[in-house]
């Protein structure tokens, strides 16, 4: 079978009851830090321009589909748009591999799809799960080179996540589902160059008004071939420049991947469970370095005063983002830097939940953390574990302190998961009583109905 057929045979015919106890758990937590996020967005200047451009967009659409934190209706793909949008701006994210964040893409049109069907939550949840592992395994070993070419890894991949959660939740067979995947690569896009030049680019937002187009032309009886993924003229090849597995960049130094691994345990081994949580709101490849060197001072009882440098040795690829091709980093000690994270942990024992990548209006850094993060190195290593620093602190009394980062720092189970984003209750117009109501309902999803009315009603303050 060809990949796009092996991934659709498995959407189409994934039950509830297949999915182990890990993955109901992980599919979960996904759930409620995307919208964690979009709680945090609901007043922001980028929720506030999406709901003004779409009501302009579609003036007199039907409104069959509802904007979390407003309740305002809209149209399958003005709602995913928004929805979009307002995920990615509250920056609580899930990522994957660094540079895909599938949350952002797949909850929008996964919760658009159930309140137009009104699905139960065994549906969703499997649907979620579906989603994820289909995006993940054709990103997993590509991410890097794809961004070497000039195109962004998260809407490029999170496209076809978000299409097989929108078809598995309309019950899609596989044929449809084949078909939706082979529109996804028409439809693919996500570029890096507005970004570098200073603007925004266009990302998830995009892709999910994408994905449901691609699961419509399914739906009505468009068809498409089996080879469209790794074809000689398929998806590979034209966004990775060959279907032969040859890579231009990996994460771990490695030049060559098989595309028949793609699929390979497909069911049974998911990679879904890689997918971590970045609870702070910054680039993936800071969060470690709060909580490992906040963990390793804390162990060995070091405060600042006792601090005379720290020293980070991280995988290569955090150091050139988001590519070798394109670096955008100058990697120098400023607000927001790798080391200032690093020294925040060091200095505070943490980074505020609530806080954006660096000081708002009001707020202020600790002086420490201003002086400190200038004596934070950064040394970059091929084949390091990714997202897994290993942290040395040197103290001025002539004593060094080191712990590994093992790379799943930010990988819970569903409960501690919700523990740790108990302060977005304080942060959000729903309130500590509102976010301990959602955090019950995705506890208790599968025992559901009408999933996407009740998750979206949920971030709704009263």
């Amino acid at each position: 079978m060809s990949l796009s057929r092996q991934f659709a045979k498995f959407a189409a015919e994934l039950r509830y009851e297949d999915l182990p106890a890990a993955v109901v758990d992980r599919a979960k937590g996904v759930i409620l830090q995307a919208l964690c996020s979009a709680l945090l967005a609901r007043d922001m200047p980028a929720t506030r321009q999406a709901l003004a451009l779409i009501a302009d967009e579609e003036a007199g659409g039907g409104g069959v589909a509802t904007a979390l934190c407003s309740g305002q209706k809209f149209t399958k793909a003005g709602a995913a748009y928004i929805n979009a949008e307002m995920i990615f701006a509250g920056g609580k994210w899930d990522t994957f591999r660094m540079l895909t964040h599938p949350g952002v893409a797949i909850l929008p049109v996964a919760l658009a799809a159930a309140e137009v069907t009104g699905c139960d939550g065994k549906t969703f949840l499997t649907a979620i799960a579906a989603a994820y592992e289909v995006l993940e395994r054709m990103a997993s070993e590509f991410i890097p080179t794809l961004m070497s070419r000039g195109f962004h890894a998260g809407p490029v991949f999170g496209l076809f996540g978000a299409a097989v959660a929108a078809a598995k939740i309309h019950g899609l067979n596989e044929d449809q589902i084949n078909t939706a995947i082979a529109q996804c690569v028409n439809l693919a896009a996500g570029n890096l160059e507005g970004a570098r030049a200073g603007g925004a680019s266009l990302r998830e937002g995009g892709a999910v008004r994408s994905a449901l187009l691609a699961v419509a032309l399914a739906r009505h009886g468009g068809r498409a071939g089996d080879s469209t993924l790794e074809g000689e003229a398929g998806f590979y090849h034209a966004y990775l420049g060959n279907n032969l597995g040859v890579l231009r960049y990996s994460y771990t130094g490695d030049n060559r991947t098989d595309l028949s691994a793609i699929t390979k345990g497909l069911g049974q081994d998911w990679m879904f469970l890689e997918t971590l949580y970045r609870v702070y709101s910054t680039a993936g490849y800071n969060i470690a370095h709060v909580d490992v060197t906040a963990g390793l001072c804390r162990d060995n009882g070091l405060g600042y005063a006792d601090i005379d440098r720290i020293e980070a040795v991280v995988n290569w690829f955090e150091t050139e983002y988001p590519s070798p091709a394109f670096p955008s980093r100058g990697g120098s000690p400023e607000v927001g830097s790798t080391q200032y994270f690093s020294a925040y942990g060091a200095v505070t024992g943490g980074y505020p939940l609530l806080r954006g990548a660096g000081p708002g209006p009001g707020e202020s850094d600790p002086a420490e953390v201003l002086e400190l993060m200038h004596r934070v190195k950064i040394i970059p290593m091929v084949r390091r574990t990714l997202f897994g620093p290993r942290v040395t602190v040197f103290t001025k009394d002539g004593r060094q302190f080191t712990r590994e980062g093992t790379g799943r720092e930010f990988i819970w189970d569903f409960e501690q998961h919700a523990r740790r984003m108990t302060e977005i209750g304080e942060g959000a117009a729903i309130g500590p009583a509102g976010y301990d109501a959602l955090v019950a309902l995705c506890r208790g999803l599968e025992g559901a109905d009408k999933a996407g009315p009740r998750l979206v009603a949920a971030t709704i303050p009263g």
